[in-house]
């Protein structure tokens, strides 16, 4: 648990106290051997980053979609988030993206039998943002993303495959950075700090069961043996996790 400084407030004013327990509630979290991983202040108060534009999902559900098969299940709140790729080609038309939306839905509904699709959003090339899983973009709806991880967190897919070399247009970092600051500020999650979940399948890369600490903007491979998000997408995370915060109110450390 993390370890928190005590002072005494009976006798300061409203404003200096509040002003003292933001510099003096700090804990440090610590894995599961006890060592010390990063020291994480105490988040006074939510940031709530502007909610970005997002297409519902009557965008891209047209003929011959699967809707949801099932209804929604949700969690207490969200925070952390994993990015993805879709593994699928890149050099798509932006106005072709619901169609490729659809595709994807159709294989996991369909190849995998799951009740919907398992991504909570969907980014496009262009950076626009569809909303993907059925249940409401501002609920914490359980995904179908990570196994291991789905609860407590959302799901992001950027449209493509985001390998070694290959192009990461910066609409669609940007339009990540938006979602992703404005679902993690709902839970109060800076996105630059770590989180602890609990895996509960040992199929991850945690067996079912193990408190770890990851990254609240995590690529999927950070929860599960997959090279997902790629290593293009992988090297922006870095900058993704610094708009996000930007997003959000944050001030740069």
């Amino acid at each position: 648990m993390p370890r928190v400084a005590v002072v005494v407030l009976g006798c300061v004013p409203g404003v200096v106290a509040a002003t003292v327990l933001a510099l003096f509630a700090v804990g440090v979290e610590r894995d599961g051997g006890g060592q010390a991983v990063r020291e994480v202040a105490a988040r006074p108060a939510a940031r709530i980053a502007p909610r970005p534009d997002i297409l519902p999902r009557s965008a891209w559900l047209g003929p011959g979609a699967v809707p949801a098969r099932a209804a929604p299940r949700y969690d207490d709140k969200v925070v952390a988030v994993f990015v993805h790729h879709t593994d699928s080609p890149n050099g798509y038309d932006c106005a072709d993206s619901p169609r490729i939306i659809r595709s994807l839905s159709a294989g996991q509904t369909g190849g995998r039998d799951w009740d919907d699709i398992g991504y909570n959003f969907l980014v496009d090339r262009c950076g626009t943002i569809y909303e993907g899983r059925a249940g409401g973009v501002d609920r914490p709806v359980t995904g179908a993303h990570t196994q291991g991880f789905n609860h407590r967190t959302a799901g992001i897919a950027a449209i493509g495959t985001f390998t070694a070399g290959a192009e990461v247009p910066r609409a669609m970092t940007d339009a990540i950075a938006a979602v992703a600051a404005w679902k993690l500020s709902l839970g109060n999650t800076d996105p630059r700090t770590h989180v602890r979940l609990v895996s509960s399948n040992s199929r991850s890369r945690y067996t079912a069961g193990t408190p770890v600490l990851l990254p609240a903007l995590a690529g999927h491979n950070d929860g599960y043996m997959t090279t997902c998000p790629g290593a293009a997408l992988t090297a922006h995370l870095p900058q993704i996790r610094q708009t996000a915060a930007r997003l959000q109110g944050r001030a740069t450390p």
